[in-house]
């Protein structure tokens, strides 16, 4: 639903993420576009995912809607961003040990074939797209 929204809008739906909090639910939204978010875009896309979800979730009870930029260790949430930041470094988390370890930081080199390919200590390391839990980019000194 907020795919077509955020598209409509030029932007990129990148997560949603739904957290309890005792005064009623945050609803946190990332978005992104070309040279990168500002307060400005997230106001707007606050306005209109709000508007949004209390058309179509009213039985939803009181809520807290949070939009932002994804920022400098974004979630890589779709195959594609796996050649967008190809040369960036990341961390990522697989379902089923490979190699004996579920945990990998390193350059990513992109994606082919459904099949993720992480340069790890010199050692290029092919993780099938869909053992892949959740990664992200790790940031310039590889904080997560």
């Amino acid at each position: 639903m907020l795919d077509p929204l955020c598209t409509a809008e030029n932007f990129e739906f990148v997560s949603v993420e739904f957290l309890s909090d005792r005064g009623g639910a945050i609803v946190r939204i990332c978005i992104d576009k070309p040279g990168g978010v500002n307060i400005d875009d997230c106001a707007h896309m606050n306005r209109q995912i709000g508007d949004l979800m209390d058309v179509h979730f009213d039985e939803m009870g009181a809520y807290r809607l949070e939009v932002s930029s994804p920022g400098p260790n974004r979630i890589l949430s779709k195959s594609a961003d796996y050649d967008r930041f190809s040369g960036n470094r990341i961390k990522l988390e697989v379902r089923v040990p490979i190699q004996g370890r579920r945990k990998f930081t390193g350059l990513l080199q992109g994606i082919s074939d459904d099949v993720v390919t992480i340069l790890v200590d010199q050692e290029a390391v092919k993780i099938p797209y869909e053992q892949i839990g959740k990664a992200r980019l790790a940031g310039s000194h590889g904080e997560s």
